[in-house]
């Protein structure tokens, strides 16, 4: 099922979700907490993030600056993609849009929204019904985050160059982050 997006209430400032969103039977989020010792086992993880991944799929990398957030995006994205494709970071233009096999990947940075409503000026709810949706930065939506996502919060490890890394499921991805820590 793609993710929904709530609905802006422009009066209270805040979404509401469909009916449908509470008569789905809760599902407690599965963890995995992870230590990376480098750029490309990160690049390991983010290509075995992608091969579970599909379309309406919205994971969100968390993390303060320089915690590797767009590193994973762009292992996530070429793993998908090819393996040269350039991969900007959207700093700047905000979003980034791939096309891949099995759907288009939108990458998101959402630093610099003022509000979130501005992102449906981005095409968000498309990119949410349609796509695979990496979003940096997913707080900036506040109440407009998708409630079934994938959380994955990145921090420096005990080197440079290592990553601890907090894998949390919700929704379809609690299972698929189950089967993960069980294999790993």
């Amino acid at each position: 099922m793609p993710a929904r997006l709530g609905r802006i209430n422009p009066r209270a400032g805040v979404a509401e979700g469909s009916a449908d969103d509470y008569k789905r039977p809760m599902q407690q989020p599965t963890t995995l907490a992870l230590d990376l010792a480098d750029e490309a086992a990160t690049a390991a993880l983010a290509a075995a993030l992608a091969g579970l991944a599909g379309p309406g799929d919205v994971i969100a990398l968390r993390g303060p600056l320089g915690s590797g957030k767009t590193a994973l995006a762009r292992a996530f994205i070429r793993h998908l993609t090819a393996p040269d494709e350039e991969v900007p970071s959207p700093t700047f233009t905000l979003v980034q849009t791939y096309e891949a096999e099995r759907a288009f990947i939108w990458h998101f940075d959402l630093y610099r929204l003022g509000d979130p409503a501005e992102a449906f000026e981005l095409g968000i709810e498309e990119a949410l019904t349609e796509g695979i949706v990496l979003m940096e930065w997913p707080e900036r939506l506040g109440a407009l985050l998708p409630p079934d996502r994938l959380d994955v919060t990145l921090a420096a490890g005990a080197t440079e160059t290592s990553r601890k890394v907090v894998l949390v499921g919700h929704g379809p991805w609690a299972g698929r982050i189950a089967e993960m820590s069980r294999r790993a």
